[in-house]
């Protein structure tokens, strides 16, 4: 038989860890975004969800963060006929800004992977420090990568912001939990895993 004294003890922890549980999960979106753009040498746009991130590099660009925007684009992937390099290429050719974007073309499907033949093009820059411009939801992780993996480069992150995708309040949307869930899984795989390979 339980004592008043255990009971409440008992109680006691099943409210802090209810407590911790919702907080986490109240704030596990807000946890994800790292939105601290600084002045760099270079921005650096990940490859994926080009109709929101190379706008967010251009208005960086327009703010005077850089002079200088590298986009990482995937060469194998294609659109009917086009390869996605050439489409990179023809929406590039019709900016204003033209001359102060270059394409880093991207084979590897893994944010790791990205970093590995990101950094050949950065080298090329002569880049020092590197504004990377990345979805909102995708930004804490790609930050952690970079910094792991190319640690004589300083680098900040801007986030990109696609609200069919994610949003910090996930659970008003059955894709932004889906995006959540699986953004913290990569993170998680990234922190015990991955990052010790």
């Amino acid at each position: 038989m339980k004592t008043p004294a255990r009971k409440k003890r008992e109680l006691l922890i099943t409210v802090a860890v209810l407590g911790l549980v919702t907080g986490f999960a109240l704030n596990a979106g807000r946890m994800l975004v790292i939105d601290q753009p600084r002045t760099s040498d270079v921005i650096l746009v990940l490859a994926g969800e080009t109709e929101h991130r190379p706008a967010r590099a251009l208005q960086l660009l327009g703010e005077g963060y850089t002079r200088k925007i590298v986009l990482d684009v995937p060469a194998e992937g294609q659109v009917y006929e086009f390869s996605l390099l050439q489409l990179a290429r023809r929406y590039v050719e019709n900016l204003p800004q033209k001359a102060s974007i270059s394409m880093c073309p991207i084979e590897g499907l893994s944010t790791k992977d990205e970093v590995r033949e990101a950094e050949q093009c950065l080298a090329r820059e002569g880049a020092k420090s590197v504004l990377i411009v990345t979805s909102d939801f995708h930004t804490r992780r790609a930050l952690h990568i970079f910094q792991k993996e190319i640690p004589g480069i300083s680098f900040s992150v801007a986030a990109a912001q696609d609200s069919t995708q994610f949003g910090t309040r996930w659970w008003a949307h059955r894709q932004w939990a889906k995006t959540l869930l699986d953004e913290w899984l990569r993170l998680i795989w990234w922190q015990c895993v991955d990052r010790w390979l």
